[in-house]
Order: structure tokens, then sequence, then C-alpha cells
């Protein structure tokens, strides 16, 4: 099947197979450079004839799907025609584009947004799902307010539309530079998956740069977590999240891991000291934690407590909103002008806690539960004490060396 320079045939793509079944796609070629269309149709691989480029049979499904493959090649040429008529290139990709404007196969931005909703539900974690949906909002409200529309072509999104999108996301006052980055990186993320569903052949992005800023990361210091340890709390609301928090500094933990830590993960390591043993519910790994004597001592505070008897939950924390509040009173309370996080808590284990004393680094990325070095950089950092206990260090030997 030849017109002037555009070749069209049609193929199974066996590599994709699924219970006996392959997918159809009509091979678009124009002067050498080809794309590809999926048909939305897959047929068992034996009644695919190679040569003929036909569904074999004289059954209805046969007959509708050979209906199909002519209305495919019919409409192809006819982009050929109307890009002729326009005086525009003739390209695989132009008649791709053209292709998927006709309204039928035309997929949108909302059609990926629901396909995301319905099909990503089972496989990303909640919490990374709340995180896909504030960016699809953000996304209604841009087309709504800016582009006065309810939606947008997937193959109209381009670099003109992202750079509007960004920009409509820095308006919003609670998002910083890394905020919006994330946003824009979760479009990006939504349109690879138009690509492998091969609803968009080229993503927009790829002109784009996502660029995030460094930040410094918020740890306490030893006058900060000595005064969050002393302080005594008459509401026990304040007092139990205080020893929460203080357990995450000497842990390592996040809120949700201490949230779903159990008596199970309590163990007697090789050492015959008391280990913390869990997978993070974040990444799935298992982390493996020598408890430290401060910590012990919340666990064996709460290990009879009533409110816990009945479960097999170790220590008690409350939902991460009252948490915050509460995090928001110690601090008030302590004089403590840094905002106190669970991530505040985990960044000073990394580096008050393990790092300044002399833990290696490869080791502090073991507790914390990550797989790459350069996760752990961005949470431990050297502080000044230790630069300063180092090179005095240096300095003796220089003395040592000079006698």
């Amino acid at each position: 099947m030849r017109t002037s320079n555009l070749s069209i045939t049609f193929w199974q793509n066996v590599s994709k197979k699924k219970s006996g079944n392959s997918p159809l796609y009509a091979r678009v070629t124009v002067n050498g450079k080809r794309l590809e269309i999926s048909l939305g149709i897959s047929i068992p691989i034996k009644y695919w004839n190679k040569t003929t480029k036909r569904m074999i049979g004289r059954s209805s499904e046969s007959q509708q799907v050979n209906a199909h493959i002519e209305q495919v090649y019919f409409k192809l040429l006819e982009c050929q025609r109307q890009l002729n008529l326009e005086k525009k290139a003739i390209t695989a990709h132009g008649i791709k584009t053209y292709y998927y404007k006709d309204g039928n196969n035309q997929k949108t931005l909302v059609d990926l947004i629901s396909y995301h909703k319905r099909v990503m539900a089972n496989v990303i974690k909640p919490s990374t799902l709340s995180h896909y949906f504030t960016t699809e909002k953000y996304l209604l409200e841009f087309m709504e307010s800016f582009m006065k529309s309810k939606n947008v072509n997937l193959i109209d999104i381009s670099f003109a539309f992202i750079s509007e999108f960004e920009c409509f996301l820095r308006k919003k006052s609670k998002l910083n530079h890394n905020g919006v980055m994330k946003h824009l990186t979760r479009l990006k993320k939504l349109l690879n998956l138009a690509i492998k569903l091969d609803w968009i052949s080229r993503n927009p992005f790829v002109n784009f740069t996502i660029r995030f800023l460094k930040t410094e990361r918020d740890i306490l210091n030893k006058i900060e977590l000595a005064a969050i340890e002393g302080a005594g709390f008459e509401r026990p609301c304040l007092e139990i999240t205080k020893d929460m928090f203080v357990f995450s500094c000497y842990t390592g933990l996040s809120y949700i891991d201490i949230q779903n830590l159990r008596k199970e993960h309590i163990i007697t390591g090789n050492d015959g000291g008391l280990w913390i043993r869990t997978k993070r519910a974040k990444t799935n790994i298992t982390v493996k934690i020598p408890i430290l004597d401060k910590a012990e001592r919340i666990l064996t505070k709460y290990s009879r407590n009533n409110r816990l008897i009945s479960s097999d939950a170790v220590l008690p924390i409350y939902s991460n909103q009252k948490t915050n509040q509460y995090l928001k009173e110690i601090a008030k309370k302590l004089n403590i002008q840094k905002k106190l996080t669970f991530h505040v808590a985990r960044h000073t284990f990394a580096t008050l806690i393990t790092l300044s004393n002399g833990v290696p680094i490869e080791t502090v990325a073991k507790l914390l539960g990550h797989t790459k070095l350069t996760t752990t950089q961005i949470y431990a950092r050297v502080l000044d004490d230790k630069i300063s206990k180092d090179m005095r260090m240096v300095q003796e030997i220089l003395n040592q060396n000079s006698l």
C-alpha cells in the first residue's frame, strides 16, 4: 500500500502477547521515518495473516477487524491529502498527529487523568496517589481559569501549555519552587503513560527542563533536642507526641513507620541487644536498627499502656494532623523557632545522632533504608561541631609529628 512517499502497512505486535492475543498496529512510513498507531484491537496470533495483513476467516469478528483496518487505511490517506491541501510538510509524525485529531480517536487530558485514577489506584501507594490528585486538581483549575475550557486534547499539550501551567502554579501561595517542580514532574509522568498507551507519540516535556533547587533541611542541635527530651507536659497528648518525636530522633523511623510498628518488629539481635526489624512503608525496604538506650526507655514507658494492650501496636501515636498540631504547640512552649516535623526528627537522627558521632554514611544509609548514598547525603550533613572535632584531631597529629 503506497501513495506518493507514504507507506502504510499493518502488523501484529507479538511481543505484547497477553492471554494468547496480540495488538494490531498501523505502521506509517514517510521518507524512511516511521511511526506506529495502535488500532486498539487484539486478536489471536494464529488468526493473523502476515502476507495479506488481515485477519483470517469469515467470522463476524474477522469481518469487523478487517473493516476497521480498511477504515484506518483510508483515514490515513485522507490525513495525507489534508496536509497537502493545507500545504504542510508530509511527515509520519504529522500524519499521526492529524489522524488523532479525528474526534473519535482523540484522547484528552481528562481521559488520561481518569485512566490514571482507575488503573493506578491499585498500583501506587495511597500517599503518592493523593499527590497526583492534587496535581490533577490544579490541572483542571488551570484549564478552566486560563484556557476557559474544561479539557484539552493530549496532542495539543505543548511546551507553551507546560510553561503557562508552571506560571499558574507559581501563583499558588503555598507552593515553593520545588513544589511547582513536583507537580510538573507528575504531569510529565502522566504524559509518559499516554505514550505507552499510544495516545500520543511524543512527550511535550522533551525540551522542558525540570530543575530542583537544593535546600537546607532543618535539624535540631544538641540544645534543642535536650530541651525537648527534658520537657514534661501535663497534657497527655503533648507528652505522648513529644516521646514519639524523640523516638524518631533516636531510631530514624518516619511517622508512618512508627505508626506501623508492631511487637513482632522488636527482636533480639546477634549482639544480644534489642533491634527493630521492619519494612519502610514508603519503599518496602527492610531496615534493621539497633535500639539506643533513650529509644528503649520510651518503649518501656509505653509497654504497659492500657491503650495498647488490646492491639499489637508498640507505641501510641495520634493522627498525622493532630501530631503536627501538637508538635507546633511543643515548639512554641519550648521557644524552638524551627518547625517540628517527623522529617526533622529523621534528619536529626541522620546528622546529629549518627553521622556527627562518627557513624559512616554507608551505615547511616542502611539504618534509614536508603539504597543510594546520594539520598542519604540529602538527609545528612556535617555539623560545625564535627568539623571542629575532626580538625582538632588533625592538629594533634600534626603536633605529634613535629616533635
